[in-house]
């Protein structure tokens, strides 16, 4: 009998409360996800997002930014974390450093944003700032993106993308509680699709989805 298929192995990285990385573990209890978190990385030791993890039995690493200081150390640490605990896919939850990572991991790094990439995206536009600066616009429209994140901020090939209307009467956590909804179904849905092996990267810096199985 052929062996089974093991799961996808997901190294997630958070600096905050961990309302993405609880939005994943549930997928997987459900069954809808076919993954596994094998670590959850943290920048801040005092991160709720730890906690979380460890209610669900996650191990946790923590390598503060702050307290380290050096830029290059910090990455080698983290990079260094990813490999032992031998990771298929890095995702970025809310995680509020800029990753630098080893050449291998091209490709297999998600992040998500809560704007519509290349709209209101980059450093410094991130959390609450981001729909601040889509309601000081008078944008009509907002939503999410997740792509694969390359050493740039905000940038990298988009895997999908969805809109929410921006209402009259928006406030910036109004919009954010809209926008995090479509977070919520986005980010799993494309790790799905990285689990099925159906994303490929164009020769133009594009994510083409192949079709699923009938």
């Amino acid at each position: 009998m052929a062996d089974a298929i093991k799961p996808l192995r997901l190294g997630v990285l958070l600096s905050g409360g961990g309302r993405t990385l609880q939005n994943i573990i549930d997928h997987i209890e459900t069954g809808k996800l076919d993954a596994e978190v094998s670590v959850v990385v943290s920048s801040r030791k005092s991160a709720y997002g730890l906690v979380r993890a460890r209610e669900a039995g996650i191990p946790t690493v923590a390598h503060s930014r702050v307290l380290i200081g050096d830029d290059d150390e910090f990455n080698r640490r983290i990079n260094d974390t990813l490999d032992e605990f031998n990771v298929d896919l890095v995702v970025l939850a809310g995680f509020m450093s800029l990753l630098r990572p080893r050449d291998r991991w091209w490709g297999r790094i998600m992040n998500i944003h809560p704007a519509l990439i290349p709209a209101f995206c980059g450093d410094g536009l991130y959390g609450h700032l981001v729909h601040e600066a889509v309601l000081d616009q008078g944008c009509k429209v907002s939503g999410a993106t997740v792509h694969f994140a390359n050493q740039e901020y905000d940038a990298g090939p988009i895997i999908l993308q969805k809109c929410v209307p921006v209402l009259e009467d928006d406030t910036p956590d109004t919009l954010a509680a809209r926008v995090f909804e479509v977070e919520c179904e986005l980010y799993p849905r494309a790790i799905q699709l990285f689990a099925e092996d159906r994303l490929r990267i164009t020769d133009g810096g594009t994510v083409r989805i192949l079709p699923g199985a009938d």
